[in-house]
């Protein structure tokens, strides 16, 4: 048993396990970031996993016929934020259930996805390329962690970094939590709450795109229905496991994203434990978080936005 014990340390630790992680959870981080702002704001947009998926086959698809993966990249966000801007339509500018608009999006996008990325399945690219600094890189251990990864995972900390600035220290970011808290003094005041409400949600599919577009880009380089594979909805519990922080949101998603790979990581050693079992870890992970964020209300519920998921409906 210690030497199992020793052996699960020493791969835990390892650079190959750290770097697999930090792949694993660039993905979360991304889409996760969006639906905090877009929490944030008020609005409560469930279809993550929709547009995540749309992202993915149209940031393979605009790779593909570019042979550019920022162009790829950039196809996945415009997807995104294209898809959830249905979304806005319905659920700010109709007040239709958010909820339900939310679900709804993500089958559609689930199925609209299929249509759009069927020609290109069996199709493969070149990976989005690392970086590699000649001296820097090569640094043993640190190296390969800190500048051995893609522009994506750069991308995933500026953002959150970004995020995180822009909600606690400048005007806008107070003004947009100040509509998720109480959409009708905000109203009062004279803050056009719809407007910025659709800005947010536009965001958020932007960064779900574009944690979609990375699957299909740079974590597997090619496009298969459905290839999100439930990371939409970890994403949302991800945002309620941060209490709608940022800072707590980027240690959600690491852990999350070891909790992930830790099973096919563990195959090596030949533990006895069924494989579906260690797959289905990240879910049963989900469900757990939530369920103990759930006992705890008091704590993890005060800090959501008082308006999140409320319609809101404008004096005429």
């Amino acid at each position: 048993m210690p030497e199992v014990l020793g052996e699960i340390l020493k791969l835990i630790f390892s650079v190959n396990f750290i770097m697999t992680v930090i792949t694993a959870s660039t993905p979360l981080l991304l889409a996760a970031s969006g639906e905090l702002v877009v929490e944030r704001s008020g609005v409560l947009n469930l279809g993550v996993e929709g547009m995540m998926i749309m992202g993915a086959a149209c940031g393979f698809g605009g790779a593909y016929l570019s042979g550019s993966v920022l162009i790829g990249a950039i196809c996945g966000i415009v997807a995104g934020a294209a898809t959830a801007g249905i979304f806005g339509i319905f659920a700010l500018g109709f007040a239709v259930n958010q909820v339900a608009t939310g679900l709804a999006l993500t089958i559609f996008g689930t199925g609209l996805s299929g249509l759009i990325g069927a020609g290109f399945v069996g199709v493969q690219i070149a990976q989005a390329p690392r970086l590699y600094l000649p001296v820097l890189t090569d640094v043993p251990v640190i190296g390969r962690i800190v500048f051995g990864q893609d522009g994506f995972v750069y991308v995933s900390i500026a953002l959150i970094i970004a995020i995180g600035l822009f909600l606690y220290r400048t005007r806008a970011g107070l003004v947009l939590r100040a509509v998720g808290d109480n959409h009708v003094s905000a109203h009062a005041l004279g803050y056009p709450v719809l407007k910025i409400r659709m800005l947010a949600v536009l965001f958020g599919g932007a960064c779900a795109g574009l944690g979609g577009a990375f699957l299909s880009l740079s974590y597997t380089p090619f496009f298969i229905p459905g290839m999100t594979a439930g990371r939409g909805w970890i994403a949302l519990a991800l945002v309620v496991f941060a209490s709608w922080r940022p800072g707590r949101l980027v240690i959600g998603a690491y852990l999350f994203g070891a909790v992930s790979i830790l099973g096919l990581a563990l195959q090596p050693l030949q533990l006895g434990v069924p494989q579906q079992l260690m797959n289905s870890l990240p879910y049963l992970a989900t469900v757990i978080v939530l369920v103990l964020i759930s006992r705890t209300r008091g704590s993890a519920g005060s800090a959501a936005p008082a308006s999140l998921g409320l319609v809101f409906v404008p004096d005429r």
